[in-house]
Order: structure tokens, then C-alpha cells, then sequence
């Protein structure tokens, strides 16, 4: 049997560099707590991302909950179901109401033309989701939000890199957030980071991600979302190669193009003007009607060949018991249909035009 492809795998720096790098932490012992290390990435990525704050934290759902709570929000926010659970688990831990919005049908990012009917009287906030390295249309949204004095934070976990006209997705809305989770484009081991449009809210989350502390004064109520310092040393690393990793990943979504943007009943994401995209993910989705067979039987026929691949985004968080299930698949309609056929195929450093050719030849060979 050929060799096993998984849908993602980390990349790495060089065994030595990571050593060299963790050296320094050995001689001083500072093990967490906003060491050199911490203090270096953070710097580091306010440069490589174009901006003038980044907190960084454990993870980036953490990110995410202290973004929330430092903007100190109450009520209705309107974001998308067709995300990372992480997404919608925020929204409603942080006591806030989700409510979702449809997405639009060529890149699958949230669709501006369908936010003002969901405004109400509670709506408190905006969270759109950047999605596979797609982003969403930042000066629609924007110019909503300013109408009824509403928050935008954006979920960038797959924006990592990205930049829209010269400008970075780190700075869109009033805040962002990045994954820096193992699997991502840029990685930390386990990570995540906040970026403000105020500078100001980044003291604040420092103080609660580090139980509410400022000094030697209690200040507010906080937890533990701290980023250590090993994983600040990776990230330190991973930093130096994201640009050859980004390289290595827009080979084979070229690739995956190349061999796949023109067969009937195989709809890719739209490529965005002006938007120099990580290659985050490669999304396909698959019409059943006319590709002739569904998107479970592409995976099936993926696994024979030792070929991983995800159903990514599904289910609709919106449609999760947890959340209570009220909002059907009538209300998000294109969401709907995407999720129950998307297939996330695999993407990663190192993956290859030749083995992306042999995943290309699996999936053609089942066309009816």
C-alpha cells in the first residue's frame, strides 16, 4: 500500500535550531510568565503581521474568550455557523447570544447583504470568520457596524499571513484572533494570539489572562491563558520559515487547481482579488447531482488509497445539541449545503505536487 497521507501535518524547524533556541531557558529557569522568549514573538509577529499589539495566549479559543471579555460585551452577536465549533463555544461560555448569519456561495465567508435583517436591539457585536485562508469582504461589514455602533471581531484562525491589498487581516475590526494550534500555517505547539485596534484593551487582556493581576494589585476578574515559554520558542522558530512553508502549501493548492477547477460538479473556493492568501486549507465541495457520487463516497475512496481527508466545517455549529439546536438549516441555507459537502483534502509543508497528483487521480477516477 502507498504511503499514508494525512490531511495535516506540523511543520518544523530543524531539531537544532528548536535546541538552540530552548537554551537560553535552561540558564535562566523562566519557564512561563512572560519571559524573553514571550516577549521576543510578541514583538517578532507585531512586525511580521503589521501591527502595533499582539497578546499572546495558551490557545487560541482563549484568545478569543479574552477578547470578549475585555470588550466587556452583553447580548447578541452576529457570526457564522460554518466554523470551527471553537467559535460559537465562545459566544455562548462568554454569557452572549449567538446568531448566525448565512454565508456567501463562492468563498464561504459570511455574507454582508444578510446581516441588518439579524440587528437587533441586543446585537452587541459582529464575529465573521476568515475561512481557509479566504477573507471576508472587511469594508462591508465595517460600514455596517458603524451604522449601529456595533463591535467587529473577527476569527482569523485561517488568516495567519494574509493580507488584502498590502493589508494585513490582523488588522481588520476591533479585534482579532489567531490560532496558533500545531496544525496551522504558523504554530506555537498550542497557541493563539489577540490583536485590538485600540492598544489600550491589550493591557487590559493581560491583566485577565493572568488571573486579573497588574502587579501586585488585583484589577479584575481573570484566569490562566498564558502562553509558556517553549511555545513562544517554537513560534520563534516557526516564524523564520513561515514564508517557505506558505511557498511549499500554494504548490500543491496550484496543483489541486490545476487538475481539479474544471470538473463538473467539483465547486472550489473563489480566488480572491487582491488577497495573497497562507493556503491555509484546500476545500472542495462536491454536488453529488453532477459529480456523481456524494462527498462521503470521495472520502471513502480517499481512505482505501491510505489518502486522509476532513469534513471541515461540519456539522453547522448551529445545528450542535449543545447550543439547543433552534436555528434550521433553512435559516443558513448555503452554509447548510456546503457543510454536508465540503471536503477539506490534505494541505500541508512538504505534501507535494506528486502526491497531490496521486489524491487528484483517486477522486477523478470515481467520476460517473
Amino acid at each position: 500500500m502507498d504511503d499514508k497521507i494525512t490531511v495535516t501535518r506540523s511543520s518544523m524547524p530543524p531539531f537544532e535550531e528548536y535546541c538552540e533556541e530552548i537554551r537560553s531557558i535552561w540558564e535562566s529557569r523562566w519557564l512561563t510568565n512572560s519571559g524573553e522568549k514571550h516577549q521576543g514573538l510578541e514583538k517578532a509577529l507585531c512586525e511580521y503581521l503589521g501591527v502595533s499589539n499582539l497578546a499572546l495566549c495558551v490557545n487560541g479559543h482563549q484568545a478569543m474568550e479574552c477578547i470578549l471579555e475585555t470588550l466587556d460585551l452583553h447580548g447578541e452577536v452576529i457570526t457564522t455557523p460554518f466554523t470551527f465549533v471553537s467559535t460559537t463555544n465562545a459566544i455562548v461560555r462568554k454569557g452572549l447570544t449567538p446568531v448566525f448569519c448565512d454565508i456567501k456561495a463562492d468563498d464561504f465567508t459570511m455574507d454582508p447583504a444578510l446581516i441588518e435583517p439579524l440587528i437587533t436591539e441586543k446585537t452587541c457585536a459582529i464575529m465573521p470568520v476568515h475561512v481557509y485562508g479566504n477573507l471576508c469582504d472587511d469594508a462591508a461589514i465595517e460600514k455596517i457596524a458603524r451604522k449601529y455602533g456595533l463591535k467587529v471581531i473577527y476569527d482569523a484562525a485561517h488568516a495567519f499571513g494574509v493580507t488584502k491589498n498590502g493589508v494585513s487581516a490582523a488588522a481588520m475590526g476591533d479585534a482579532s484572533m489567531f490560532s496558533f494550534h500545531a496544525t496551522k500555517v504558523f504554530h506555537t505547539i498550542e497557541g493563539g494570539g489577540a490583536v485590538f485596534k485600540d492598544p489600550a484593551n491589550y493591557e487590559a487582556l493581560n491583566r485577565r489572562k493572568n488571573f486579573g493581576i497588574n502587579g501586585e494589585a488585583l484589577e479584575t476578574f481573570g484566569g490562566n491563558a498564558k502562553m509558556n515559554e517553549f511555545s513562544a520558542a517554537m513560534g520563534l522558530c516557526n516564524l523564520r520559515h513561515v514564508e517557505a512553508a506558505i511557498a511549499s502549501r500554494k504548490e500543491v493548492s496550484l496543483r489541486y487547481r490545476q487538475r481539479l477547477q474544471n470538473v463538473p460538479g467539483i465547486q472550489l473556493a473563489a480566488v480572491q482579488e487582491g488577497v495573497r492568501s497562507n493556503y491555509a486549507y484546500f476545500p472542495a465541495v462536491f454536488w453529488p447531482e453532477t459529480f456523481g457520487c456524494t462527498r462521503d463516497d470521495v472520502l471513502s475512496a480517499l481512505a482505501q488509497h491510505n489518502i486522509a481527508a476532513r469534513k471541515y466545517f461540519y456539522p453547522l455549529t448551529s445545528s450542535v445539541a449543545a447550543f439547543g439546536g433552534a436555528h434550521p438549516d433553512t435559516e443558513t441555507p448555503i452554509a447548510s449545503a456546503v457543510s454536508k459537502n465540503v471536503l477539506c483534502l490534505p494541505l500541508y509543508e512538504g505534501l507535494g505536487a506528486e502526491n497531490a497528483d496521486r489524491i487528484c487521480d483517486v477522486i477523478l477516477s470515481l467520476r460517473k
